[in-house]
């Protein structure tokens, strides 16, 4: 190999310990809102493309242990976002009833949330926000989890962060209660159909 010197190692003897990770600050409902945030410019985000199978997306999700994945198109331009919720819950049923097809025929377009129904926070205010103020966000629109915006360096809107409410449990420490709200008439219709 060309210029590459071999590195000294030492032999191992005695007490050696294992290091541990610096334990994250401890969150609380007045921390700042970045500390919950899952960072884009920072960790990849976890993207799928429009004409995978649901089932594919499913088994990305346990193997990377998130909820959510970024729904892209061949062009690698946002088009919607597909979670766990959507995958596990009454979504595929419908489907499979309305289309009369079969569950490993489902794919990530047919039940993810598309662009045009999202909303995303602009980073600015996600500066000044409080973890508090995020929570209070998800629960008014009856989400798991909303998405955080900047312009890019050409000025266009750009996805750089996601906020997740399991993610939030987590370094908090605790349950947040869900006030889950049908935000759709198709919602809202499917639990008035269920009801009756």
């Amino acid at each position: 190999m060309p210029d590459y010197r071999v590195l000294p190692a030492l032999r191992l003897t005695g007490a050696v310990r294992v290091a541990c990770p610096v334990p994250q600050k401890p969150v609380t409902l007045k921390s700042s809102a970045l500390d919950v945030m899952t960072d884009l410019r920072e960790i990849q985000a976890g993207v799928i493309e429009l004409h995978k199978t649901m089932e594919s997306a499913n088994a990305y999700m346990i193997q990377r242990g998130i909820r959510s994945l970024l729904v892209l198109d061949q062009d690698q331009v946002l088009n919607g976002i597909i979670t766990a919720t959507d995958i596990l819950g009454d979504k595929p049923l419908r489907f499979i009833q309305q289309r009369r097809m079969k569950h490993s025929e489902i794919l990530v377009s047919d039940i993810m949330t598309p662009l045009d129904r999202l909303e995303a926070i602009p980073i600015g205010e996600v500066m000044h926000a409080r973890v508090g103020d995020v929570i209070a966000s998800l629960q008014n629109t009856g989400r798991q989890h909303t998405l955080v915006i900047e312009n890019d360096t050409a000025g266009k809107p750009a996805v750089c962060g996601i906020f997740s409410l399991t993610q939030i449990e987590k370094q908090l420490g605790t349950a947040i209660p869900s006030t889950e709200v049908a935000k759709t008439f198709t919602e809202i219709e499917a639990t008035l159909i269920h009801e009756h």
